[in-house]
């Protein structure tokens, strides 16, 4: 079970405490270009830990290609901290040098799926390895798209060979905003091509949910991910939060919560095999 690497942990875990948390998971633009302490730290994380790198900024949804500066950047951080996962979202960002500071959502559409495929071998040449995405939560939808979330997803896996990064919480995000069952969505996504596991929780804004990584991880989402664990067993699952960070102990207990989950799961299978 992983955690997020944040900031304010940082003096704990300079102590090199024990803890449940098995691996960490770095923000990539946090440590792109830096030698500050947050390098230092993720470095000195690396020497006990293994790390995986989570990127916001790639843009990999963009017509306009990828910026080979930031993907200069990111293939020398992969050269000194090694991650065993390189991710980001699967989305776009920015277009003509503007940047939105969000993850905005791409149309489901053959066009969008051809330069994301595009965009994705580049990317995976250019770093030589396979890129892992995420799917994202969404507020608006796009009346050109004609396939569903879940069927875009694995497309573009399909065609480009990259690997998905499951965000459990997203999916019931847009479920909620979007009017669509979240099982049907798990029930149709290739977990072969999943590589990892995202776990957090949104904020309630009654009509629409809106996805923060500031609240504990709620029931809806643990419930999906208790339906989703005995396929996911052997994958790295992650406990985010990004904002209203508490004490490393309190958001530990939510990475054994998971790893419970995982557990008993494996537990209920084998007693059933065994009936």
């Amino acid at each position: 079970m992983g955690m997020g690497l944040r900031a304010p942990h940082f003096p704990y875990l300079e102590q090199r405490p024990s803890t449940e948390v098995a691996w960490f998971e770095a923000q990539t633009e946090t440590y792109i270009h830096t030698h500050g302490r947050s390098l230092e730290m993720l470095q000195t994380i690396r020497q006990d830990y293994p790390v995986a790198l989570h990127g916001i900024s790639m843009n990999i949804g963009a017509p306009e290609g990828i910026r080979v500066d930031y993907l200069q950047g990111l293939r020398e951080l992969i050269e000194r901290v090694e991650p065993f996962i390189v991710s980001d979202h699967m989305s776009w960002n920015s277009i003509s040098g503007q940047n939105f500071h969000n993850l905005l959502p791409i149309p489901f559409t053959e066009d969008s799926l051809q330069t994301l495929v595009n965009n994705i071998d580049f990317v995976q040449n250019f770093l030589r390895r396979a890129l892992v995405l995420e799917n994202i939560s969404t507020y608006i939808s796009y009346h050109h798209s004609h396939m569903s979330e879940w069927d875009f997803i694995s497309e573009v896996s399909k065609r480009s060979g990259c690997a998905l990064l499951l965000d459990v919480n997203n999916i019931y995000v847009n479920s909620r905003n979007h009017g669509f069952d979240p099982k049907y969505f798990m029930n149709h996504i290739p977990l072969d091509r999943v590589a990892q596991i995202h776990l957090s929780g949104p904020s309630d804004y009654g009509d629409f949910l809106y996805d923060t990584h500031s609240q504990e991880i709620p029931s809806q989402v643990w419930d999906l991910f208790k339906m989703l664990a005995p396929q996911v067993r052997h994958l790295p699952v992650l406990i985010e939060r990004d904002d209203d960070i508490p004490d490393f102990r309190e958001l530990e207990v939510e990475v054994m919560k998971a790893a419970y989950i995982l557990e008993n799961s494996y537990e209920t299978e084998r007693t059933t095999e065994s009936v």
